[in-house]
């Protein structure tokens, strides 16, 4: 498993009994938490005076129950990177932290290029991996259906320092905008996915990942460019495992353009046991392994 052990600002301060006892900078969160089903105790304090606890409702969504200093909205940074969070809907901050694995990887593959390098970041959310690849010295195309989450990443590359960076804004539903893109022979050298369990676009277009994903990878071929460096997907979907997401990838793209493909769970640290919580599966594939 692939860790992210290098923050600062984040911390899995434990977890227990479907929950995660979190710090984000200053704020103690409790969230819910399929994965997390033992049941050992609850010990910390922290569980008793959580800034705010997130309750799931049976009839779906659910709530925010603030008992502390929970701000608006606040800032966490990774590295030096600098990103904006709040309690938002559904639980979410606007930050998934066991990303920051795939930030670097990404990053590193860029300053390794010696050369120009464009990427395209879709399903791109609040944009995180967007800001990190500009920093690495990147040109970037951030697409995500939801105009409100394009606005979230233009503030956090803001928050970043990079927002006067090669970038575009897009919102847009993925698949129309990719294939637009390879009609316009846009070619990218980097492609970045984190496509969601199930969603909806601008226009109402219905996306369910195990249904889509392979016919999505075999489009996104199209418009890698003639020396691509690596494509990544990212999939929380449950019975999706990283065997099922690498064999796709290199089904796909290993046949024309060579490479390999290595695939991994990615996962965060718990303070107090030391041990790690699985927190999604990525797969990437590399021209050239570094």
């Amino acid at each position: 498993m692939r860790v992210a052990s290098h923050w600062k600002d984040y911390t899995l301060l434990d977890c227990s009994d479907g929950a995660r006892l979190e710090k984000w900078g200053s704020v103690t969160l409790i969230r819910p938490d399929p994965q997390v089903i033992w049941k050992t105790p609850k010990t910390h304090p922290l569980w008793k005076k959580a800034d705010a606890v997130y309750h799931r409702s049976k009839t779906g969504g659910g709530h925010w129950e603030v008992r502390g200093n929970v701000p608006a909205r606040w800032e966490i940074g990774y590295r030096d990177l600098r990103f904006n969070v709040k309690t938002m809907g559904f639980k979410h901050t606007g930050v998934f932290p066991e990303q920051a694995v795939n930030w670097d990887l990404v990053a590193e593959l860029i300053r390794n290029a010696k050369r120009r390098v464009k990427v395209l970041n879709l399903f791109a959310y609040t944009g995180a991996a967007t800001v990190s690849a500009l920093q690495a010295g990147a040109e970037v195309v951030h697409v995500d259906a939801s105009k409100g989450m394009v606005l979230w990443a233009k503030e956090n590359a803001q928050s970043s320092g990079v927002a006067d960076r090669p970038v575009r804004w897009i919102v847009d539903d993925c698949i129309k905008f990719v294939q637009r893109e390879i009609r316009r022979g846009n070619r990218y050298d980097i492609l970045i996915m984190d496509p969601p369990s199930y969603g909806r676009g601008p226009g109402g277009e219905v996306w369910k990942l195990e249904n889509e994903i392979y016919d999505f990878v075999k489009l996104c071929r199209e418009v890698l460019s003639p020396d691509p460096l690596a494509v990544l997907i990212n999939a929380y979907t449950a019975g999706l495992s990283p065997a099922v997401m690498q064999y796709i990838l290199g089904s796909v793209l290993c046949p024309t353009l060579g490479g390999s493909v290595q695939s991994d769970e990615i996962g965060l640290p718990v303070k107090s046991t030391g041990l790690v919580l699985p927190c999604g599966a990525t797969a990437l594939w590399q021209r050239n392994k570094v």
